[in-house]
């Protein structure tokens, strides 16, 4: 059962722009922290951006120099997650990973989820 799909991938030109899209699951969607990893070769997943549900007001963060060139936000109306990418850099080669987190440390033990994507490669360079 596939829960998250992302899409948008592909090659682009330094400079350039792209756009990523994870559709997901509604129930999923509705209650869940969405967010973007992506994993360079060799080196760890890390956080690029992610975005409370609409319930937890939508609240934005963003990984170590990420903003700015990256923005993310969510459709509630779809149930798709998106990524805005601008002003890429080879650097920003990675696979990017749609990823829904839950926590409640209201219950015992807390309780936390993580699912995520198949991903997505983006390629920048000439």
């Amino acid at each position: 059962q596939v829960q998250l799909v992302e899409s948008g991938g592909g090659l682009v030109q330094p400079g350039g722009s792209l756009r990523l899209s994870c559709t997901v699951d509604p129930n999923i969607f509705k209650i869940y922290t969405m967010g973007w990893y992506r994993q360079i070769p060799g080196k760890q997943r890390e956080l690029v951006a992610s975005v409370a549900s609409l319930k937890r007001g939508s609240t934005t963060n963003y990984g170590e120099f990420m903003e700015g060139r990256f923005t993310v936000s969510r459709d509630n109306a779809n149930n798709v997650l998106y990524l805005q990418m601008n002003n890429l850099t080879p650097e920003d080669t990675a696979v990017y990973y749609c990823n829904a987190h839950y926590s409640n440390n209201l219950v015992t033990p807390p309780l936390n989820l993580d699912l995520w994507g198949q991903g997505t490669q983006v390629t920048v360079s000439l």
